[in-house]
């Protein structure tokens, strides 16, 4: 598959009634889980002994500045304003699943002579939800 078919979306509407649109002029998106170790070792052996901890995930995002872009205009908002925002993530244009997120960093770049660019880091409230077909 061709990172081009993997998109991270926007809610741009409400949370009553989403409208989910691509964050405009992706470059890069990455999805990361991880699930932290609890140490359930003992003092009967010396090898460490885990389970698994707390799950947790987050989404990176760069993309081209493109200040008319509304689902760019939402990650602002949410960012600015402290709340959640819905996402969603899409394959070969099918939505595959969704979440409610914090948005950790918005960072504008501009170089001179270079394409202005956005870096987003977000942090999944919860757990993904798988969409059905």
């Amino acid at each position: 598959m061709n990172g081009a078919d993997v998109l991270l979306l926007a809610n741009t509407g409400t949370t009553e009634s989403p409208t989910y649109e691509v964050v405009g002029s992706q470059r890069n998106v990455s999805f990361a889980e991880n699930t932290a170790n609890r140490d359930s070792s003992n003092k009967d052996s010396r090898a460490q002994q885990v389970e698994p901890g707390r799950y947790s995930a987050t989404v990176s995002l760069e993309h081209l500045y493109v200040p008319t872009d509304d689902a760019y205009q939402a990650i602002k908002d949410a960012m600015r304003d402290g709340t959640k925002l819905l996402i969603r993530r899409q394959e070969e244009s099918a939505a595959l699943e969704e979440a409610t997120c914090v948005v950790n960093t918005v960072s504008e770049q501009a170089p001179d002579q270079e394409t202005a660019t956005v870096s987003v880091e977000l942090t999944v409230d919860g757990f993904w939800t798988e969409l059905t077909s």
